[in-house]
């Protein structure tokens, strides 16, 4: 909960969980006693979109026939399954059939079947449009966020939720503590000694924000990276973004502000600790319960833990501070500032975009190899920071530019902007793309707007050429790692995060082609949002209430504790899941159920474990199964940005029905 290691450079492979159809048709002695699998996007497709399914057979087949069939039972389009296997997955699965059926254009509800030696059958889907299509994921996302929040102002939803930690808001401040190495020399999570107080150190309203993961944590890392997203996901719908959308994004703002103090020039890096010392004080992760428990927990080992959690400084007042931290807070506090110009607000920009610009000068920007993220860093390692800040001098310009600033104003941040993005392209070895760890990606996409809205001004330290360039090389690599893949994944698979790196190459295809107009990888954005929504391996959506087959057993204490762990009502929708993971995660088992732990495990992916990546949708799995905020708000951010380019207006629509199931709670 909490502690997801650093995801190595991107990778071919493919990855998802869950088993999608039903067996239609007996399978010949000649064949594997397996049953054929077929996989689709279990929510739908684009008229427009590339169509592939993906039949799995237990040995090589030829001369299978398909059919696309609509609601009213008529087939609508048919032919002969390739007999060109697209390569083993593994030994229950040595070949996987493409089927294209792109030629389907018309809106409604279909399914596919095949038939010859093989038989099988698709769940439902739509074609339908991007508002239809990319609205829901939106608007269940924000559902997500509303299940994450704390504090007073939680809002009930389908899950129940209540009030908590209300002892937030007179929260002791504590000094870094030490935390004992692992047996491995790595930093550990448990805290050598005592928590020490800040000598005079004012108490600190810490009440509300959004818990992190699994967990009751609350990171000014992790929320200022997801409010970026929220934000930014709005400013790109505009007028159309949902009131829910733009709430949220102004509940997790409303927090950082609290985490920043501009008079005492001191930002909050978090709110609880994972682990304590293991003799006289547990941690949050030592504890599985409903959070509303805590406040008035009385046990002296769960003091720290659950009634009176401590809040720790990113830096002492007045010190600089580590700028992957203050790059993302600032880029917050701006785009907050350039949302509420835009709504005609200039009062509260100009208050934002203070807060903004006052912690973006406290950045140390020569930080050394150390960032400080998280306690312990572990739990958020960071090892870059140009990104940030560049996304936050580029937010800054822009909301000066929103308010209507002149140039002598935000033309110095659009210089600083450019300086950072310089040496993130030249000098970032070993280049991510857009997740968590490396918001490059959102950060050329605005500058490239901020430098549009200056009138393009010369002489700085990168060139809109190199800026698309890179954006373009991010979306190009993870392509070319698609087309080499069985299900046409571009990510790795076998890593962490591999469901929030696939989101956000959708979303950096949108940037891409909203800059440029290019649309060359369109489909290959449509390939990743089939994958992450049932057209992998394992048949599942990896995104809760998505699809018909989507996680049920998360690692998360409030869709455990309040959720039906069946799939049925209530769930936690818009939950989305780190997603397959290197087998190697899994070397061990899931070891015992934590005290307090509904137990809740989903058979039947262990077959499809293939090309070293597994799927375990299980509350004891942290490594595939615990959804968290960077993962709900990249899906956000995706779908936003993808039904904005391509025009969708409409109202968001909310499916339901046996066969498909949408739930927005």
């Amino acid at each position: 909960m909490g502690t997801r290691p650093r995801r190595g450079p991107l990778a071919a492979s493919a990855a998802g969980a869950g088993l999608l159809l039903a067996l239609v048709g007996p399978v010949t002695a000649a064949h594997a006693a397996t049953a054929a699998q077929l996989r689709t996007d279990q929510v739908g497709y684009l008229p427009t979109d590339t169509k592939i399914a993906y039949l799995m057979t237990g040995a090589a087949v030829s001369g299978e026939t398909y059919q696309v069939v609509n609601a009213a039972g008529t087939t609508v389009a048919s032919g002969i399954v390739s007999t060109t296997s697209r390569g083993s997955w593994n030994s229950a699965y040595p070949d996987v059939y493409p089927i294209d059926f792109s030629s389907v254009t018309t809106t409604g509800t279909y399914h596919l079947t095949v038939g010859g030696a093989v038989g099988a059958t698709s769940d439902t889907f739509e074609v339908e449009s991007a508002s239809a299509l990319y609205g829901p994921l939106v608007t269940g996302g924000v559902t997500f966020f509303r299940n994450q929040r704390d504090g007073a102002h939680v809002i009930a939803g389908a899950l129940g939720r209540k009030p908590s930690h209300l002892n937030d808001a007179s929260a002791t401040v504590y000094r870094t503590p030490t935390f004992v190495p692992n047996s491995d020399g790595g930093t550990g999570d448990q805290i050598s000694g005592n928590l020490v107080p800040i000598p005079g150190a004012a108490k600190v309203d810490a009440e509300g924000g959004w818990f992190d993961a699994g967990d009751y944590l609350k990171f000014t890392f992790t929320t200022a990276y997801a409010d970026d997203l929220l934000y930014s996901s709005a400013l790109a719908l505009g007028a159309h973004a949902p009131s829910s959308l733009r709430a949220e994004a102004a509940y997790g703002n409303a927090w950082l502000n609290r985490m920043w103090n501009p008079s005492t020039r001191t930002l909050y890096l978090q709110v609880g600790i994972g682990a304590g010392n293991e003799t006289t004080y547990y941690g949050d992760h030592d504890l599985w319960r409903l959070p509303q428990a805590d406040d008035s927990d009385t046990a002296s080992t769960d003091y720290y833990a659950a009634a009176h959690r401590p809040v720790f400084e990113a830096a002492a007042p007045g010190a600089k501070i580590d700028p992957d931290v203050v790059g993302r807070v600032a880029a917050a506090f701006a785009l907050a500032a350039r949302y509420d110009a835009s709504t005609g607000d200039t009062v509260g920009a100009k208050a934002e975009l203070n807060d903004a610009t006052s912690l973006y000068a406290t950045a140390n920007t020569s930080p050394g190899s150390s960032l400080e993220s998280a306690l312990p860093s572990a739990y958020y390692p960071e090892s870059i920071w140009h990104d940030a800040m560049e996304l936050g001098a580029t937010e800054i310009a822009r909301a000066q530019q929103a308010i209507g600033d002149p140039g002598s104003t935000y033309l110095p941040y659009l210089t600083k902007a450019a300086a950072w993005a310089s040496d993130y392209i030249v000098g970032d070895s070993g280049h991510d793309t857009l997740n968590l760890y490396d918001v490059s990606a959102l950060a050329h996409a605005d500058l490239l707007a901020a430098l549009a809205a200056a009138g393009n001004p010369s002489g700085l330290a990168v060139s809109k050429a190199t800026l698309v360039a890179d954006l373009k090389a991010q979306v190009a690599t993870a392509a070319k790692a698609s087309a080499a893949d069985v299900f046409r994944e571009g990510g790795d698979d076998t890593n962490f995060d591999v469901d929030s790196h696939t989101f956000g190459f959708i979303s950096t295809e949108a940037l891409y082609q909203r800059a440029t107009g290019d649309t060359e990888y369109a489909a290959f954005a449509g390939e990743q949002r089939d994958w992450l929504l049932g057209g992998n391996a394992w048949g599942t959506s990896f995104v809760v209430g998505a699809g018909t087959t989507f996680p049920d057993c998360m690692g998360s204490q409030i869709p455990n504790l309040l959720g039906s762990t069946t799939g049925a009502a209530p769930i936690d929708t818009g939950a989305v899941v780190n997603g397959p993971n290197g087998s190697g995660n899994f070397t061990g088992g899931l070891g015992s159920l934590q005290s307090g732990m509904k137990s809740c495990e989903k058979d039947g992916y262990t077959k499809f474990t293939g090309h070293g990546s597994e799927y375990v949708d299980d509350v004891r799995s942290w490594q595939s199964s615990e959804p968290a905020l960077d993962m709900s708000g990249s899906a956000v951010l995706a779908a936003a940005l993808q039904e904005a380019v391509a025009g969708g207006s409409g109202p968001v629509q909310c499916h339901g029905g046996a066969d498909r199931r949408w739930s927005l709670s």
